[in-house]
């Protein structure tokens, strides 16, 4: 159980955009009494957005949920230029104990305060209880984190897997891999598994393929990666629809790759940005398909829970339910 702080701050901090909330501990329940959106590239550091957001408030702990490596006190998002002092916002801020953590860690403690509806089923599987869990999900990039039961509750162990080598399995794929690797040298599972790594499939594939004039005059002047989607989805254009395919498989293919890695019978759990937006697709079959393609250990991974987390908000729920349960 969380200790008696009164207050605690908990933020959700991504390269695009940044969940800053107050929440407060009653009889051992979490509630969130303020929070507020704030676009990352607004700011270059976190202190001057802390300051704005808590205007006066003084609680007694915090937490961040950061998209990069956690390495010391003050650290650097991996794909932004925007600063986080942890030493520096409790001095400014007026707070006594802030900590930060890998954002998907954050995503990592917020499953247990997750209700059943925001969580939809892939696979239906087992649990086993206090057994492993694994956690990845695609957003600005590709956040991998493993869950492991330590006194009474799961910790998080905080990964750089996306960065892992990405393994083809098909003739298309291999195709996609050589051109990655041609623009950019090294082809990780991030590459590929992100909103970046989207466009990059569409990419590729068009550069075979015919997009409708109608796609290519809509990603003019929207994000990519949300004009492929909504074209993909609704099937208003095939290289859109096959981008989508492609990526739900190579996902599949890392989620049971992390599965293999942690030997996750407490539940694979599939977070991040993307997931919810693509949940029509990630539902069709391919993704589970790729998750099982695991030769001998098909029948294992067919006895796993996968469900991909809706609640766009876990991380800064794992943040504030962090920084009550740890005030150092």
């Amino acid at each position: 159980m969380p200790s008696p702080i009164q207050t605690v701050l908990a933020g959700d901090v991504g390269g695009t955009k940044t969940l800053l909330a107050l929440a407060h501990w009653d009889a051992g329940q979490l509630r969130i009494e303020r929070e507020a959106r704030f676009i990352t590239g607004d700011y270059t550091a976190l202190t001057p957005m802390v300051r704005e957001f808590l205007d006066g408030a003084t609680p007694r702990a915090a937490c961040f949920g950061l998209a990069c490596p956690i390495s010391g006190r003050r650290i650097k998002l991996t794909n932004r230029e925007f600063w986080i002092d942890a030493d520096e916002i409790a001095h400014d801020c007026g707070i006594a104990h802030v900590r930060l953590l890998n954002d998907f860690a954050a995503i990592g403690y917020g499953l247990d305060a997750l209700a059943a509806g925001e969580l939809e089923i892939l696979q239906s599987g087992s649990i086993r209880p206090q057994a492993p869990r694994a956690l990845l999900g695609a957003g600005t990039g590709l956040g991998q984190a493993i869950l492991v039961w330590q006194n009474d509750r799961y910790e998080v162990l905080s990964t750089e897997g996306g960065h892992a080598d990405f393994a083809p399995m098909d003739e298309i794929q291999i195709e996609l891999w050589r051109a990655l690797g041609a623009q950019y040298g090294h082809v990780s599972y991030e590459r590929l598994l992100s909103g970046q790594g989207l466009h990059d499939i569409f990419h590729h594939l068009a550069a075979t393929r015919s997009p409708t004039p109608e796609l290519l005059a809509a990603l003019q002047d929207a994000d990519p990666a949300a004009i492929i989607s909504e074209f993909g989805l609704s099937r208003r254009d095939p290289v859109a629809a096959e981008t989508l395919e492609l990526f739900a498989r190579i996902y599949g293919q890392q989620a049971g790759n992390l599965a293999l890695t942690t030997l996750a019978e407490g539940g694979v759990y599939i977070a991040g940005g993307i997931a919810p937006k693509l949940i029509q697709q990630l539902k069709a079959g391919g993704f589970m398909q790729a998750f099982r393609a695991k030769g001998r250990y098909r029948e294992w991974l067919s006895d796993l829970r996968v469900a991909v987390v809706m609640n766009p908000k876990a991380g800064l729920l794992g943040a504030a339910l962090a920084a009550g349960l740890f005030e150092h």
